[in-house]
């Protein structure tokens, strides 16, 4: 491999082949996260068929997402030894496998279907690997890689949804399941077999973004203490995420709109984040990951008031792309900050750690939308409830990013 040679610098991995790699990645997680809006786009038809209520139907997106959270962190070391190209391989099977049990017709299925299968063994085999995959084909541009390869999900939330909302209404939702699942497995196993390649290897003398103390200090802080709380700040910015992905078909049904205008606000909120999440990217690299969560979690933020200060088409649309705005650039920068704040050796088992707060937050807010729902009627206090978890958020990230004096560079060589 040709690599590039800066002034003054250490010789950095980044190659054609390093973006070759991460377009891979992208288009992998593009089918992989399609899996669990299936259920997302049929929640009302799902929840008929099946007799239960919405939080039921609810839930099996949310376990897709507890099971994706405690995966990883088993899946990250598995990588680590077989490589992820075989991770991601078995990955796609499961997910495929999911899709069709969830298919049979029954809550029990959907839920096994979407948190063993889906979540456990396919979305885990790909997510939290992918990451620190990635950033080993990184080091100058560290956070636009990682805020590219985040933006799979978002192409499948742009993508997906308006594709899916016609096949339900013309064939229900167990065939759309069982046709993704096909699709799916024929588009990822390939791709995966040709272009995750290994990764080059690093100078593990090379340091990252700054020092790390040698008395395990970060942020003025014990290494573990700050890691916790990096950790529990993506839970309390992910609950509130989640709620507007999972339930914003619904709620449209509720206020009276159609499910296709329900659908295209999905798709814009999740294509306003590809797009901006590109920008977030750049930004990390300049100012770093910490500063860049605070960012953007202010602007979820702002979004989530947005959700509840209007309930016509065209204000709901407005604020669906700001909620993409904002929402898009908190993962790939949380990884960034892990990276610039521990030593590399060490993100196989933090980001998956990470991870495993983050999507566990994701199930919660799915599932705590819907519970509320069922409780109160209507969607305003769950929303109000996201906006709350939000601005814990805001006050951890806020402590962390005053603390934060380390020097304001390129992301560099870990």
């Amino acid at each position: 491999m040709t690599v590039q040679k800066w002034p003054d610098a250490p010789v950095s991995v980044e190659s054609r082949a390093s973006w070759v790699v991460a377009v891979a990645v992208l288009a992998i997680m593009s089918f992989a996260f399609g899996a669990p809006l299936v259920a997302v786009v049929g929640l009302k038809s799902l929840a008929s068929d099946l007799g239960s209520t919405r939080s039921a139907a609810a839930l099996g997106y949310s376990l897709a997402w507890l099971g994706a959270a405690t995966g990883g962190v088993v899946m990250g070391p598995i990588a680590e030894r077989v490589g992820v190209r075989w991770t991601a391989m078995g990955g796609a099977v499961m997910i495929g496998l999911g899709l069709i049990l969830s298919s049979r017709g029954g809550a029990w299925q959907l839920w096994i279907g979407h948190g063993v299968f889906i979540g456990l063994f396919g979305i885990a085999a790909m997510n939290a690997p992918f990451y620190v995959y990635v950033t080993r084909w990184f080091d100058r541009r560290r956070g636009t890689a990682l805020a590219l390869i985040a933006s799979g999900q978002y192409i499948a939330g742009v993508l997906w949804p308006l594709i899916f909302q016609e096949v339900i209404v013309r064939v229900g939702w167990q065939r759309a399941m069982e046709d993704f699942a096909l699709l799916e497995v024929a588009v990822v196993l390939p791709i995966a077999a040709i272009f995750l390649k290994p990764p080059p290897r690093l100078d593990p003398a090379s340091g990252g973004h700054r020092t790390i103390d040698r008395q395990r200090m970060v942020l003025g802080l014990r290494s573990a203490t700050a890691f916790a709380l990096i950790s529990i700040a993506a839970f309390l910015c992910c609950v509130p995420m989640a709620m507007p992905q999972a339930h914003l078909v619904a709620f449209c049904g509720d206020l009276g709109i159609p499910p296709t205008s329900g659908a295209g606000m999905l798709s814009l909120a999740l294509a306003a984040a590809f797009v901006s999440r590109q920008i977030w990217g750049a930004i990390s690299d300049r100012v770093g990951g910490l500063r860049t969560v605070l960012a953007a979690s202010a602007c979820q933020a702002l979004s989530m008031v947005a959700f509840l200060a209007t309930r016509s088409e065209v204000g709901l649309f407005a604020a669906s792309a700001f909620f993409g705005l904002g929402f898009s650039g908190l993962i790939p920068a949380y990884v960034l900050a892990v990276r610039e704040l521990f030593p590399a050796s060490e993100a196989a088992w933090r980001i998956p750690i990470f991870f495993l707060f983050g999507a566990s937050g994701m199930a919660a807010g799915g599932w705590l939308a819907g519970a509320i729902y069922d409780h109160a009627g209507y969607y305003a206090p769950a929303f109000a409830a996201g906006i709350a978890f939000n601005l814990a958020n805001l006050a951890i990230v806020g402590l962390l990013v005053l603390r934060d004096r380390g020097p304001r560079r390129r992301p560099a060589f870990a």
